[in-house]
């Protein structure tokens, strides 16, 4: 049985995700299920939602922007160039506290799966 190495170059789209940022996926393919890496974009004034990655250790690497990262509680100012290291399971999420958008590197070991998403804000109901 051969294994897949290769995956063709498909379009990279960016899209809007339910967490409140921009996302475009970079490499997450199952011939590379060891790790997977998209771009965030955040725009200026927005946090994300609160949740975390079930199974899935996941590193903040800023390409640009200026902003805050809050990781189990704990807040983190960030620009270009830190990184964080989130461990499965953590909450997280991420503030654009500039004029313009927080963008950064999100590379997720294993590969992101979307059912490993979890949502850890909870809506109030009148």
């Amino acid at each position: 049985m051969k294994i897949e190495i290769f995956q063709p170059a498909t379009e990279t789209i960016e899209y809007f995700a339910e967490e409140r940022c921009y996302i475009t996926e970079v490499c997450n393919s199952p011939i590379s299920p060891n790790g997977s890496l998209a771009i965030a974009r955040v725009p200026a004034g927005t946090t994300t939602q609160l949740h975390s990655l079930n199974g899935i250790d996941e590193t903040y690497i800023v390409i640009e922007g200026k902003g805050e990262v809050e990781v189990d509680g704990d807040l983190y100012s960030i620009s270009a160039g830190d990184q964080v290291a989130i461990p499965a399971g953590a909450s997280q999420r991420a503030t654009s506290l500039g004029k313009n958008d927080l963008r950064f590197y999100c590379l997720c070991t294993p590969r992101f799966r979307p059912d490993s998403y979890i949502n850890l804000e909870v809506e109030k109901t009148v």
